[in-house]
């Protein structure tokens, strides 16, 4: 199976993501548009376009960055509660029709600022329960004509969606990804998604979880094409392992400053968060080359834990996890611009060799 690599923008106003010192340009569209053409020339096939209320909408800067390149992917993260499925499914297949079925999405059931767009729906399992409502009936909009449909949380009647996904003649849609550690979330994953992305855990935790949703997926009498798996994680690069290892610790030293750890924050009530936070009590480095040191001082999501060296190292860890079928690897690190330049000319050569034998 083919494999395919993301970049991440971050698509915010404020400067300072996650340590990038690039004082101005956030949230212009040159910014965002310049890193797209960079991932683009450096090998990426496109890049997770990052989401919350009050930063940019990202589904508009999603549509103008597909204008603005050629073969560049946006991973669009939406979520249920702030878009219908009707209206998502709309102009998701417009999008997708006009950038000649580019489209990736990552919808996301979390909480956001919900109040601040009139989302009531605060319980999680009810949260999943609607994400896999929405899944089907986008599903459905995409596929087929005159769909009636009532549900607990969404109805339609008589609902056609034009244009069409791009290739919907040839059965294709665009691809579904799906996040989400806790029971509720794998239940929804194994039945609905299309790419299944988990944050960067040890070899051993996401083995584990590859097994558990392939037998849920069985279970669940899973309709769609296989579940594949996917890992978004910082990969913090240097020409050598010495150097790379400098540079890391010197910037979690710097996180190091702030006055709150975030291990004690309310951020852990998520579960996949949790179980990142809680790998640095099995050490400071996992496996080769994970390191956990970020989550005690700053990081979350996906710089909770970073892969750390040259890029042989980072390449070979990439591998491992490859081998237990991650197909779908979204990775960064900062600042965005020479990063995206540098991991992709160094990095992704070497990942689509053919593996050693």
């Amino acid at each position: 199976m083919s494999r395919q690599f993301l970049w991440y923008i971050p698509n915010t106003i404020e400067p300072g993501h996650r340590g990038d010192d690039t004082r101005t340009g956030w949230g212009t569209l040159d910014f965002s548009a310049e890193l797209a053409r960079a991932a683009e020339d450096h090998g990426w096939d496109g890049a997770l376009i990052g989401t919350g209320w009050g930063r940019p909408d990202t589904f508009t800067v999603a549509t103008a960055l597909a204008a603005r390149t050629t073969t560049f992917q946006p991973l669009v993260a939406v979520r249920p509660g702030y878009w219908q499925p009707a209206q998502f499914a709309g102009a998701a297949a417009t999008l997708d029709q006009l950038s000649r079925g580019r489209l990736l999405v990552n919808i996301v059931s979390g909480l956001d600022n919900a109040a601040a767009y009139g989302d009531g729906e605060s319980d999680p399992a009810r949260r999943y329960d609607r994400t896999r409502e929405f899944l089907q009936l986008v599903r459905r909009l995409w596929t087929e004509e005159n769909v009636t449909y009532k549900g607990e949380f969404f109805a339609v009647a008589d609902s056609t969606v034009g244009p069409r996904p791009y290739g919907a003649e040839n059965g294709r849609t665009p691809r579904l990804y799906f996040g989400g550690a806790s029971a509720a979330a794998e239940r929804v994953s194994a039945a609905e998604a299309d790419v299944q992305l988990f944050w960067g855990e040890p070899l051993d935790g996401v083995a584990e979880r590859v097994d558990r949703l392939k037998a849920l997926a069985a279970s669940v009498g899973r309709t769609h094409a296989p579940l594949e798996f996917g890992l978004r994680i910082t990969t913090l690069v240097r020409d050598t392992t010495e150097e790379a290892w400098r540079d890391a610790e010197e910037k979690v030293a710097r996180m190091g400053g702030r006055s709150e750890s975030t291990m004690d924050s309310g951020r852990r009530r998520a579960v996949g968060q949790q179980r990142l936070y809680d790998l640095a009590r099995r050490g400071e480095v996992l496996d080769t080359c994970l390191y956990t040191a970020p989550g005690r001082f700053g990081g979350g999501g996906a710089a909770t834990t970073w892969l750390v060296g040259s890029p042989d190292d980072v390449a070979a860890a990439l591998r491992k996890y490859g081998e237990l079928g991650i197909t779908h690897f979204i990775l960064s690190d900062t600042p965005y611009k020479p990063e995206v330049a540098r991991i992709g000319d160094q990095l992704l050569s070497r990942l689509r060799e053919p593996d050693p034998a």
